[in-house]
């Protein structure tokens, strides 16, 4: 793949304790995942950040909690291990015994909705902006804390890949899934006139409202944008 090639050709001036690309070692799962549900034209692409150590990295699926992709989605494939590991966040793909609190508020809310994942994945997909993982001193790095050397590298690389998928999926909606994935989307598409670009609130047990509300809160955006 072209986007995981540029990728894993990246250099960085930062000293991360490892980086992850989960299109490398996760391939297969996020194989069977585009080939399972990617293939056809969707209203609107639902964009996180990069993977989260508990989902993506994992099982190779964006916000890709364990019991999510195995029980709901029903992909389950072997995954390798990175180059450089982290003993801290050790893949074990599907045995992995933590939860990705986020992707199972994210997809939990779509199960809700749509009860099987054809009905989702006739209208709609989930992407993330970049899969890279990054680990620095024991702890989850975003993308957007890096050097702005690297961040242009990065993004460079990540918008041409948002981009083609908009080619491909022609959505009239891209749902940023937090304020980095909206800002990513906003300057990628500048030449996408017709795409409207909304944001929900994410998922993430870091932000207190997420934890009081969040399906609510997600739904009633989604709704008021037309988007469901």
């Amino acid at each position: 793949m072209k986007l995981r090639d540029n990728l894993d050709n990246l250099k960085f001036i930062t000293s991360f304790d490892a980086v992850y690309n989960t299109l490398s070692y996760a391939f297969e799962p996020y194989k069977i995942y585009i080939e399972k549900f990617g293939l056809n034209k969707k209203r609107a692409l639902f964009m996180g950040m990069n993977p989260g150590p508990w989902g993506m990295a994992q099982t190779g699926v964006p916000f890709g909690e364990i019991n999510i992709v195995r029980d709901w989605l029903k992909i389950n494939a072997s995954v390798n291990k990175p180059e450089h590991e982290h003993d801290k966040y050790k893949i074990t793909g599907f045995n992995c015994k933590r939860s990705e609190i986020s992707g199972k508020r994210l997809w939990g809310l779509f199960k809700e909705i749509f009860i099987e994942p054809e009905n989702f994945f006739e209208n709609y997909f989930v992407i993330n902006y970049c899969p890279l993982l990054f680990i620095k001193d024991g702890r989850n790095f975003t993308p957007d804390k890096l050097k702005s050397a690297e961040r242009e590298e990065l993004y460079k690389i990540c918008d041409e890949y948002l981009r083609e998928c908009v080619k491909f999926f022609e959505p009239e909606f891209i749902v940023g899934v937090g304020n980095f994935a909206e800002a990513r989307a906003q300057a990628a598409l500048q030449d996408f006139n017709r795409v409207k670009i909304i944001k929900i609130l994410h998922p993430s047990p870091a932000s207190p409202m997420s934890n009081k509300n969040w399906p609510e809160i997600a739904l009633s955006t989604l709704q008021d944008a037309g988007v469901f």
